[in-house]
């Protein structure tokens, strides 16, 4: 778990912030999720790099086995938590599917900014944040995970994604690591 290098043109991509999905239980504490995920938007802000703010508003069709999110859902559910401090130059990014690349922009937001590789970070760990490094990987971005800075409803599906999914994809290291590479 060390991260190598940064690409002088780093996004920072922070995957479902956003308050119905910060109020689910899981394996570790959101707020501290938050936090880390807000310092490093910080860091990447005063640097003048690209941050992407990712939100979820509905789900992919098909069938599943597993349980429907059914019911109402507060109307703030999709709003981003205000904690990230949400500037005019981020880049926000609304989907309906686990990963932030498919059925968005997300890639020609970045290509047209010069991107070359992308920090990843957020809720939940082996949905949205691997869905989304994977497909960063497979569209040819470097990829790099704060691992401190991901957490999932299941506790085993997070370690999983830590370790043996994200080593694969690319680099892992915590987002004080990290961002000292700014």
């Amino acid at each position: 778990m060390t991260a190598t290098t940064l690409d002088p043109t780093t996004a920072l991509v922070l995957v479902d912030l956003q308050k119905g999905i910060t109020a689910l239980p899981t394996a570790h504490p959101a707020a501290q999720i938050v936090e880390r995920s807000a310092r490093l938007a910080g860091a990447f802000r005063e640097r003048g790099l690209p941050v992407v703010l990712v939100r979820v508003t509905g789900g992919a069709p098909g069938r599943t086995e597993g349980p429907a999110r059914g019911g109402d859902v507060p109307a703030d559910w999709a709003d981003l938590v205000p904690e990230l401090g949400r500037q005019d130059s981020d880049i926000v990014v609304t989907k309906q599917q686990w990963g932030a690349f498919y059925g968005t922009d997300l890639d020609l937001q970045l290509r047209r900014r010069g991107v070359t590789q992308v920090v990843i970070a957020g809720i939940a760990t082996s949905i949205g944040v691997e869905s989304t490094a994977r497909a960063a990987h497979e569209h040819g971005y470097h990829v790099t995970v704060a691992v401190d800075a991901v957490t999932d409803m299941d506790a085993d599906a997070h370690a999983n994604s830590v370790e043996k999914i994200f080593p694969r994809l690319g680099e892992t290291d915590t987002a004080e690591a990290i961002a000292k590479l700014l």
